[in-house]
């Protein structure tokens, strides 16, 4: 089976949404406070749209202001992280290590422990709710 890094534009464009296409493939965002993640409150785990990589864990997840799902956290294996240098700025984009999907970008104004802020586009993901929150 072919893995996703090597799937064509025309594979993913079969896989995903226009928006995920939009978002994981050709590195758009969204604009604030549109997301469908960015004020979701419920238990459970943020997978990556494109390959359903389990990415962030409800638990990291805060209220940043940003109008963008905000992490505190994620396993650092389960991502890349590459300098972005587009529209006059200089900052750190966070892809999906399985899949290359841009998700968003990290910043360095988050919370403690980690003091990084995780800003990552609502398309990008998918939410699977925990199983403590189905069984109440």
């Amino acid at each position: 089976m072919t893995e996703p890094k090597d799937y064509t534009d025309e594979d993913w464009k079969k896989i995903l949404t226009e928006g995920q296409y939009y978002i994981l493939r050709e590195k758009g965002t969204e604009p604030a406070f549109t997301g469908k993640y960015w004020n979701h409150k419920t238990a459970g785990i943020y997978l990556c749209a494109g390959c359903k990589t389990p990415l962030f864990k409800s638990e990291t997840k805060y209220a940043s202001g940003c109008g963008w799902p905000s992490f505190f956290d994620v396993k650092s294996e389960l991502i890349d992280l590459k300098k972005d240098t587009s529209h006059g700025m200089i900052r750190t984009e966070v892809l999906c290590r399985k899949c290359g999907g841009h998700l968003g970008h990290v910043f360095n104004d988050g919370p403690k422990p980690t003091g990084l802020r995780y800003c990552i586009n609502s398309e990008s993901l998918l939410f699977s709710p925990s199983v403590q929150s189905q069984n109440k």
